[in-house]
């Protein structure tokens, strides 16, 4: 076990909103005991993005020092839908998307977390055998005014907008994984503050005791709002190298920081010295480019750090085309959208006409402003947003 006094301390306030009980915790990592760290993670879409990153590699520093990392896939849970951060009903997925979502959840996690060691739990395993006793019981701690005293949910109410009663049992069943699993610390981000609070209370009335909790700060996305994919804002822990390293360099300067701090194990003293750089009038493009490499370096090593950096200045220093771009076959009078939704360069059409709408889409350098827009013969080499390429050849 580690007990590294300053790295405990860095855990314990580096991008943290709420420490619960935090001297507590503190005197436990400190004596060598060996926690188990719970973090939830329900699959409500197949792809994880760098802002669940942020607690991912926080569990990853708690394993390092020889801690029990317990990830618990809400399998049952995402089937209601957590409501912490929403301003209405989330829409409840059906088992065989739950499923679905779930393929590629492993590979994900496994570029943080070091799965051999970790304990990975499916919620199903207890809540799927759960009684409606039991769950009455849990609910039973709660009452109605905490429910609606959660900022989401108060909103909502004061909008008119419906509240389901099961978006009322969420926090409970999110407790009970914390009984099942005997959980020491629970981990999320700082919405999840009332349902991870929700385990201490389930915990000691069923006579263990309370788990600690630790949140951390949210990170916005590349346009400044929270990182969420239904924005389509987000920077995936998926992405190439050179997708995330351009992703990263088109954040707004205010957040070069809380990138910093949020999203690379830069050393803080460093990030305070780059912020006072910032203030004393110091270029946020080349601070940017610092903040990009090692972000990709955290997730790829320093030599695809410095490849994505090279071909970012070859695309947008020297004007040049990328070093390597995906080629794809179509069809005479196809849809462009529909060439480039089949080569996977774009997510889906409803993306591609938006992209077109808003001029992000250039044929051989000529934008395109037509959403039905048929591709001719010859070879197209498309520009699709700042960073992707794919040229195109006839069939």
């Amino acid at each position: 076990m580690t007990t590294d006094e300053k790295a405990i301390n860095e855990i314990l306030t580096r991008g943290v909103t709420h420490a619960i009980e935090k001297d507590h915790l503190k005197k436990a990592l400190l004596s060598g005991k060996k926690l188990r760290i719970k973090h939830g993670i329900d699959p409500t879409g197949p792809k994880l993005h760098i802002g669940r990153g942020v607690v991912l590699w926080a569990l990853r520093k708690f394993q390092d020092m020889g801690h029990t990392v317990v990830l618990i896939v809400g399998d049952f849970t995402a089937q209601i839908g957590d409501a912490s951060d929403k301003d209405s009903q989330r829409q409840p997925l059906t088992p065989e998307q739950v499923q679905k979502n779930l393929v590629h959840y492993k590979d994900q996690l496994g570029k943080i977390i070091d799965l051999d060691k970790a304990e990975l739990h499916y919620n199903s395993e207890w809540l799927g055998k759960t009684s409606g006793q039991e769950i009455l019981e849990g609910a039973m701690e709660f009452t109605v005014a905490q429910m609606i005293e959660r900022e989401n949910f108060r909103d909502r109410f004061k909008a008119g907008k419906p509240i389901g009663m099961h978006e009322f049992l969420y926090p409970v069943l999110q407790g009970l994984d914390s009984v099942a699993i005997k959980a020491d610390l629970e981990v999320g981000g700082n919405d999840q503050l009332f349902n991870l609070l929700a385990g201490r209370v389930l915990q000691k009335r069923r006579g263990q005791k309370p788990q600690d909790v630790l949140t951390w700060e949210l990170l916005e996305g590349t346009d400044g709002r929270k990182m969420s994919t239904s924005w389509g804002n987000v920077i995936l822990i998926e992405d190439a190298p050179e997708e995330m390293y351009g992703k990263i360099m088109s954040i707004k300067d205010d957040l070069i920081i809380r990138y910093f701090t949020l999203a690379t194990d830069v050393p803080m003293d460093e990030v305070k010295n780059q912020e006072k750089s910032l203030k004393n009038g110091a270029n946020p493009r080349n601070i940017k480019a610092m903040l990009a490499h090692a972000v990709v370096e955290r997730y790829y090593g320093k030599k695809l750090a410095k490849e994505a950096a090279e071909e970012f200045d070859r695309i947008f220093k020297n004007k040049e085309t990328p070093s390597e771009i995906l080629e794809f076959k179509y069809k005479k009078g196809e849809k462009l959208v529909d060439a480039l939704v089949a080569s996977g360069v774009v997510s889906s059409k409803s993306d591609g006409r938006r992209l077109i709408q808003q001029g992000g889409i250039k044929d051989e350098g000529k934008t395109i402003t037509d959403i039905d827009y048929k591709l001719e013969s010859g070879t197209h080499t498309v520009k699709v947003g700042k960073r992707r390429f794919v040229e195109l050849s006839e069939s």
